[in-house]
């Protein structure tokens, strides 16, 4: 469920991204997302899944079931709404809200994960206003 979710909430960011590939043909334009997400997978997917698996809270098989589902359903209720929501986002929560009912949350791992959240939007504008003005008169 949490896949389809993820491909239903990701689906209009990507035809987003074909939409700026105007000029490729559409098979590169398909070809070019799926080796920038192949390489974002192969880079930090297994420090993203260490983290989620062991790191915010331990689970058993029932717990992780009920995160999922929540992700699943949250996710779903997003995309159909057009909310851009992030899976990976709404599945910490999940996995947090977990680790919070069981008194088991680790609220050191928990704190980092959002304080890079927190962190991430003002750095994204600054950066590509520093790139943007670096490159006007280009």
């Amino acid at each position: 469920m949490v896949s389809f979710a993820r491909g239903l909430n990701d689906t209009p960011k990507i035809v987003a991204l074909l939409l700026l590939w105007q000029a490729l043909d559409i098979r590169w334009g398909f070809a070019a997302v799926a080796a920038t997400m192949a390489v974002g997978g192969w880079l930090n997917s297994r420090r993203i899944a260490e983290t989620m698996s062991n790191r915010i809270t331990a689970m058993n098989h029932g717990q992780g079931f009920s995160a999922n589902l929540t992700t699943a359903i949250l996710v779903v209720l997003a995309s159909l709404s057009g909310l851009p929501v992030s899976t990976t986002h709404v599945s910490v929560g999940s996995i947090f809200g977990i680790g919070l009912t069981t008194g088991q949350a680790n609220l050191g791992t928990v704190s980092a994960i959002v304080l890079s959240w927190i962190i991430t939007l003002p750095c994204a504008a600054l950066l590509a206003g520093a790139i943007y003005w670096a490159t006007r008169f280009a």
